[in-house]
């Protein structure tokens, strides 16, 4: 069954209650404090009937809420008839433990909620080891919690001597069951990832790689599709619509050629775990030869998704690579009160930023040449002299440079073209007999882009055959 036919099954839903525990420093959205919350649960196959906020200089230790707020959520759940509480925060296994005690109703905090989305999108076997690890990593602190009803015997007696052993046997019995689980599933992701990790490496030497990052449900998807030839990345209006990295081909003008890959989206307060397991699926974005950062900016929370996205990026390492902002959806921009234009501020700070629809195609010529400039890494005018022989270099020279004038006497072919270091790369490594502006080629080549000896290293010519990634 394909990813849309699962979108448009219609099964009973659970009726949930959101709860918000709002402490100082800790973002939220003045507008809507459960817009995410609210997104995140409807994404998970749940039905929002109440939600709950509470302001407090720090949380309740027994159950995060103050004492009169658990007895309110506890009216709200019994006038709504609602079966599930999902709390805008993360909660020790005894706060949940005491919770679902007071209000006799199921409790899970927003790293349970995002594990559920991902464990239902999961298709690809990396991803599903990276899940069943982030969920083992969530519940081995928790089994203590889980356990607590094998200390007690028959009657409701205090837990004493004599009385503890069933329940620790069987919460040892589990701590090990889920060591050696855990042990086993890192092994084989450590494999996942070592291969996946080369594979991306030596990607990145044959071909200019580029990687859609953005926060979730920012349009990177639809964005991937209109782009590429394959397209293929499956794109919906729900956040987490993408788990496992996709890549295909990217035409860029003039017969060029680079590899774009669409990846996970982030989100606020992603679990770190869960980060970390996902590493290889983020591979695409460490070892990217650029970061097409993608901003739905018709978000009211675009400034802060961008700033958590940015963080993210730092996170795993991708700190070095050149990023290009995408200020995406302009199409849903509303003109502001007084008929000011809303991207006004977004490019009095971000100049350089394309304006664009991946729905209506907006902007994306522009993108695409500013993905080339990039790719060829400066363009310089220059005379290219060759053999008449080197059939290689001229077809090179016609296919994927701007050629703007051509000469042919005694044997020899002279182009004045306009190249960028990356064509020089790739003609160096064809080993041709050529020289630039009536120089040896490599001399020439260190003069006008001003790289050192260690980085230069040839970058064969992509090869012509297609490839699905």
């Amino acid at each position: 069954m394909s990813q849309q036919q699962r979108e448009q099954l219609r099964v009973v839903s659970e009726k949930a209650v959101l709860v918000g525990v709002h402490l100082p420093r800790q973002y939220v959205d003045p507008a809507d404090p459960f817009s995410e919350l609210r997104a995140l649960t409807e994404t998970a196959g749940a039905s929002v009937v109440g939600e709950l906020v509470q302001r407090r200089q720090k949380p309740r230790g027994r159950t995060y809420l103050g004492k009169g707020k658990v007895e309110e959520l506890t009216e709200l759940i019994n006038m709504t008839k609602a079966t599930l509480v999902i709390f805008d925060n993360d909660l020790s296994p005894a706060q949940i433990r005491n919770l679902e005690q007071e209000t006799s109703t199921k409790i899970i905090d927003r790293s349970e909620l995002i594990l559920d989305i991902f464990a239902n999108r999961a298709a690809t076997h990396a991803a599903k080891l990276q899940v069943e690890i982030a969920q083992l990593e969530y519940t081995y602190p928790r089994l203590r919690a889980m356990w607590d009803h094998l200390g007690q015997i028959v009657g409701g007696a205090p837990v004493g001597i004599g009385t503890r052993g069933p329940g620790e046997q069987q919460l040892e019995i589990d701590r090990r069951i889920v060591q050696r689980r855990l042990s086993h599933l890192k092994r084989e992701l450590e494999e996942v990832q070592a291969r996946k990790a080369r594979e991306v490496a030596n990607r990145k030497i044959d071909h200019f790689t580029a990687g859609l990052v953005g926060y979730t449900n920012a349009g990177k998807s639809t964005l991937f599709n209109t782009l590429t030839e394959g397209g293929g990345a499956f794109a919906h209006s729900k956040l987490f619509a993408t788990l496992s990295t996709r890549i295909e081909k990217w035409k860029l003008p003039r017969g060029n050629e680079a590899l774009l890959s669409d990846t996970v989206g982030f989100i606020r307060d992603l679990p770190h775990h869960l980060v970390a397991s996902f590493r290889s699926t983020l591979e695409e974005t460490i070892y990217a030869h650029l970061i097409i950062l993608v901003v739905d900016v018709a978000d009211p929370n675009a400034r802060m998704q961008l700033g958590t996205v940015k963080r993210t990026l730092d996170e795993i390492g991708a700190k070095d690579q050149e990023r290009l902002l995408v200020l995406n959806k302009v199409d849903k921009l509303t003109p502001l009160p007084g008929g000011g234009d809303p991207l006004e501020p977004w490019l009095d700070e971000f100049p350089d930023a394309i304006t664009a629809s991946a729905k209506t195609g907006k902007g994306l010529d522009a993108l695409a040449e500013r993905a080339l400039d990039i790719m060829l890494g400066g363009v310089r005018e220059v005379t290219i002299t060759t053999p008449l022989s080197d059939s290689r270099t001229i077809d090179f020279l016609e296919r994927k440079a701007e050629v703007l004038d051509r000469e042919y006497d005694n044997g020899q072919a002279t182009f004045t073209t306009r190249l960028g270091r990356r064509h020089v790369d790739q003609l160096l490594a064809q080993g041709s007999p050529l020289q630039i502006n009536g120089h040896p080629a490599l001399e020439e080549a260190k003069r006008l882009w001003d790289y050192p000896e260690a980085k230069l290293q040839p970058l064969p010519d992509p090869p012509p055959h297609e490839r699905d990634w």
